[in-house]
């Protein structure tokens, strides 16, 4: 990993200056606030750590396993048994290594040790895998070290991980069955506009007579798929590759993200657990020491939403000028009523981070019984557009067939 020189202030208000590792100047900023340090300047040195060479000179390793969220679950689960019980941290690191069945968390282990020994802190030596280590999981660990108090900071993480993997699950099953029926129905359209409208079409040429609106603007349609079905094909290959590489820039994530929250009866489950996830986050920082504006700056990016991000990082900076977090709150306008209310108690009484731990059990129940009523609420949408459909094509197709009808009987 790079390093980066940094200046800043102490707690005296001295200034203070040195070099450390970082993943990227934003982890260098948080270690210096965990250590009482208010930064004033980072910036790259060019120089950086040997585990990136090291890890570069095995050469290029293609459908090279990753760090799963489960590994980093099982980690914090097992190293919190193991502190607990009185294991040394070498050796249970060792262990830990020992019984991976990921061979890529039996690396970043390895690695976590060598940086052990050569005398760094924990938080440090997992900082040197951003891949695997959020941000918010090392400034617990960090606030873990300087309170002496690591084996509870792993069981809270476990916690968290276990509680944000519960709800990301919840936000996929919410919108698996929308666009499972999104995509059946575009297959549909697909299958009747290239197979089944062309026979109809090839009967009612025989008719010799001129054709209802609705009729001819389905054999349009139809003609216009059948004859440019390869451009279509390729257009909406390229739209999806187009659609991909927008979402993953800063201004199409946001955007993005912003529009699924409006979406449909699925937009509001996406928020509520979002909003849980924050709120769980938030909960832990407080509980575990976390400065409330450090808390905010590693919660904004542990929410996985652009949009509800950029609202906590606008809360960080009204509470950084002085404001409160319930006027701060307001102010994003992602909260309810009633989520507003209880942040207002536990402000005044002083108990932010269980009013905030409520508000994340609150949306999570609220999540669990939208999903339960899910099916219920489409159903009356895929029923409407389905009719739709059905009666475009009854008209389009069955129309010439009853003004036939008509003739022959007048015949």
């Amino acid at each position: 990993m790079p390093n980066f020189a940094y200046r800043g202030r102490n707690g005296a208000g001295e200034i203070v200056q040195g070099i450390l590792e970082g993943a990227t100047a934003g982890a260098v900023a948080d270690l210096l606030f965990g250590t009482g340090v208010t930064p004033l300047e980072i910036k790259p040195t060019g120089a950086s750590s040997g585990k990136a060479e090291a890890g570069a000179g095995g050469g290029i390793q293609l459908l090279k396993q990753k760090v799963e969220h489960m590994d980093v679950l099982l980690f914090s689960r097992q190293i919190h048994t193991l502190l607990r019980a009185g294991v040394p941290i070498m050796r249970a690191l060792a262990g830990l290594q020992e019984s991976s069945t990921n061979p890529a968390m039996r690396e970043v282990l390895q690695d976590v040790r060598d940086s052990l020994d050569s005398g760094r802190e924990l938080s440090l030596s997992l900082a040197r895998h951003p891949e695997a280590f959020s941000p918010f999981y090392l400034s617990m660990v960090r606030v873990g070290e300087m309170t002496g108090r690591l084996e509870e900071v792993f069981i809270r993480l476990f916690d968290h991980l276990a509680f944000e993997r519960f709800m990301k699950d919840q936000v996929k099953s919410a919108l698996r069955y929308p666009s499972f029926v999104v995509a059946a129905m575009c297959l549909a359209v697909v299958i009747v506009n290239i197979f089944v409208i062309p026979a109809f079409a090839r009967v009612f040429k025989g008719f010799g007579a001129e054709l209802p609106l609705m009729t001819r603007i389905l054999i349009g349609f139809s003609d216009f798929m059948v004859t440019w079905w390869p451009a279509l094909l390729l257009g909406a290959v390229l739209s999806v590759f187009g659609f991909n590489a927008w979402r993953n820039t800063p201004k199409g994530r946001y955007t993005w993200d912003r529009f699924k929250l409006r979406i449909p009866i699925a937009g509001k489950i996406v928020r509520k657990a979002t909003l849980a996830r924050f709120a769980a986050s938030f909960a832990l920082a407080s509980r575990s020491g976390v400065p409330i504006i450090q808390a905010l700056t590693n919660v904004a990016e542990t929410v996985d939403n652009a949009y509800i991000a950029d609202k906590v990082e606008k809360m960080r900076d009204g509470v950084e000028r002085g404001e409160s977090i319930l006027r701060t709150s307001i102010s994003a306008g992602v909260f309810t009523p009633v989520v507003l209310q209880m942040i207002a108690v536990g402000e005044e009484s002083g108990a932010l981070d269980d009013m905030m731990k409520e508000v994340a059990d609150m949306y999570q129940s609220e999540v669990e019984y939208e999903l339960k009523t899910l099916a219920q609420q489409i159903e009356p949408i895929l029923i409407l557009v389905l009719g739709i459909m059905v009666l475009i094509l009854a008209l389009g197709i069955f129309l010439p067939l009853w003004d036939l009808g008509k003739v022959t009987v007048k015949r």
